[in-house]
């Protein structure tokens, strides 16, 4: 069980999140919708620790994580692993290294030092970066692959943590519509195939609908909205991006929708 405390993070006199609380009983998809600066990406990296909650508390299984220093906290931001939208790859180190770097809060400082790796972490590198579809680039470069296999790459690294709980801050934002499917796929089966709990940050209704079990609506860094996506509403919407009468779905549209769903196949995929 993952639960959000009354969480809060201010900046000088400004509220990014205010008094957030959160119950998650069980590993689900959970969405993070709203308009920039609603609060979305301080809320996931309080939840990793890479920022320092005002006041509340984080509990997960009981335990607190705000409370958590030294190496505790860096064992929990291995649990809650994180994926950014720019990637926050090494882009002139090969791929399989990039993946490796998941396992760094692991291994000796001396091992880090002269990026030694046991061959069974390479190997286990290289099956989950087959599973998502890109085994093939596992020797080259992370910058002479596309945006969306990159992110791909990032996700690789994230699971090489074996995290109970992954953080995607807006995984999509600067992926076209097919790799954007491509990375929302690729989440959905780590939640249903490893049981493992995925929140991601999300700009667009259709794909908070789309592929979440849950969506979480936030505005000027409250919770204005909690439900499933079918109760995701255009009214529901307006209340959430704080819009007139006029708004219009279509300006948070991927339109991942008007591509087919690809099965588990790993075609699309890997053409892209």
């Amino acid at each position: 069980m993952l639960e959000l405390d009354r969480l809060t993070k201010t900046f000088g006199g400004r509220t990014a999140v205010d008094a957030v609380t959160l119950t998650f009983p069980k590993p689900a998809m959970i969405g993070v919708i709203g308009a920039s600066g609603a609060g979305k990406s301080t809320l996931l990296r309080m939840l990793n620790r890479l920022s320092d909650a005002s006041s509340g508390r984080i509990l997960h299984e009981g335990r607190d994580v705000t409370a958590l220093r030294g190496a505790a906290k860096r064992a929990w931001q291995a649990e809650c692993a994180m994926i950014f939208q720019q990637f926050n790859l090494v882009p002139r180190m090969d791929v399989v290294s990039n993946v490796l770097h998941g396992t760094l809060n692991k291994r000796s400082t001396l091992a880090t030092l002269f990026n030694l790796y046991p061959e069974s972490d390479i190997r286990r590198a290289i099956d989950i970066l087959d599973r998502l579809g890109i085994a093939e680039h596992a020797a080259k470069r992370a910058e002479a692959l596309s945006g969306g296999q990159q992110q791909r790459v990032a996700i690789a690294r994230a699971l090489m943590q074996d995290p109970a709980i992954i953080l995607a801050d807006e995984p999509i934002a600067s992926l076209d519509p097919m790799n954007a499917q491509i990375v929302m796929d690729a989440l959905r089966r780590i939640h249903d195939e490893d049981g493992r709990m995925v929140v991601c940050n999300l700009h667009t209704l259709d794909t908070a609908r789309r592929y979440c079990d849950r969506v979480i609506g936030m505005r000027l860094g409250r919770v204005v909205f909690d439900g499933g996506p079918d109760e995701l509403t255009t009214d529901a919407a307006r209340e959430i991006y704080g819009a007139d009468a006029g708004f219009s779905e279509a300006a948070t549209s991927t339109a991942i929708d008007a591509l087919d769903r690809p099965g588990p196949a790993a075609a699309v995929v890997a053409a892209v």
